[in-house]
C-alpha cells in the first residue's frame, strides 16, 4: 500500500527505510493470543524517522475491526464473555473526527490524541501494545488491553483495567506477559509525570495537510508481512 518515495537509511545491525509525509500505509493489530490480523486503518505518514512515526487516521477512513460471529459489536457483549465467543472482521468507517498517532521505535506503547469537532484539543490517549514491527506496507502490533487517558490539565487515569483482568481470566495474557504490560504502563506514567515526549511536544497543535485524501482499504489488508529493521 505504501507510495513511493521512502528514503532509506542504513544503520548499524540493518537499515530501515522511513516513509516520506504524505505516504499511505497500513496500521494493523493482530487477535490476541492468535495469528491474523483484526483490526487494519490506512493511515497517512506525518513524519517517519528514528526518533518517530507519526500517522494520520482520517474521518471516514475505511477500516476493518472485529466483531462477534453474529455482527455484535464488541463493546455490546458483556465482558464475561467478550473474549470468549466466536468472532469475525467487518468492514467499516472511522466515524468522529481523526486521530494522530505517535509511536517511536521499540518502545511498548503509542500515543494517540483525539480531537473535538472544531479541532478542540480533547485528550492524549497511551495505547499500551508489543512495539510496532514494520513491513513494506505498514506496521503491526497487538493491543494489551490496558490504557492511560492523559488530559490537557497533565492529568492521568488508567483505562481498560476491566479488561486486561478479563482477558488475563481467559488466557489471552500469562501472568508474565501481564507483568510486562504493567511495567511499560509504570514506565509510560513516569514519561507522563515528567511531562516528556511526546506530551511536551505540541502536537496537540498539529494539523493535516488539506491537500491530504483519504487513504482506501486494500482488498489484502490482511497479507502476511516480511518484517524489516525497526
Amino acid at each position: 500500500m505504501a507510495d513511493g518515495g521512502a528514503v532509506r537509511r542504513v544503520e548499524a545491525g540493518g537499515s530501515t527505510t522511513y516513509w516520506a509525509p504524505g505516504q499511505r500505509i497500513l496500521w494493523r493489530y493482530r487477535e490476541n493470543a492468535g495469528p491474523r490480523f483484526h483490526i487494519a486503518r490506512p493511515v497517512t505518514v506525518v513524519r517517519d524517522d528514528e526518533e518517530l512515526l507519526a500517522v494520520w487516521l482520517a474521518p471516514g477512513t475505511r477500516c476493518v475491526k472485529p466483531v462477534l460471529a453474529d455482527g455484535t459489536p464488541l463493546h455490546a457483549e458483556p465482558l464475561e464473555s467478550r473474549y470468549t465467543k466466536a468472532r469475525t472482521v467487518q468492514r467499516d468507517r472511522w466515524f468522529g473526527t481523526g486521530v494522530l498517532k505517535l509511536a517511536r521505535p521499540g518502545e511498548p506503547w503509542s500515543v494517540w490524541l483525539f480531537w473535538e469537532p472544531g479541532w478542540r484539543f480533547k485528550n492524549w490517549y497511551v495505547n499500551l501494545e508489543e512495539p510496532l514491527a514494520r513491513w513494506a506496507g505498514g506496521v503491526d502490533s497487538e493491543d494489551h488491553f490496558l490504557d492511560i487517558c492523559v488530559y490537557p490539565d497533565r492529568s492521568w487515569g488508567w483505562r481498560d483495567e476491566d479488561e486486561f483482568a478479563q482477558a488475563q481470566r481467559d488466557g489471552l495474557m500469562d501472568a508474565r506477559q501481564a507483568e510486562r504490560v504493567r511495567a511499560a504502563g509504570r514506565s509510560a506514567v513516569e514519561v507522563i509525570r515528567a511531562w516528556g515526549a511526546p506530551f511536551s511536544d505540541g502536537w496537540q497543535h498539529w494539523r493535516p495537510d488539506p491537500s491530504w485524501s483519504v487513504p482506501s482499504l486494500p482488498e489484502d489488508w490482511d497479507r502476511m508481512p516480511v518484517y524489516t529493521a525497526s
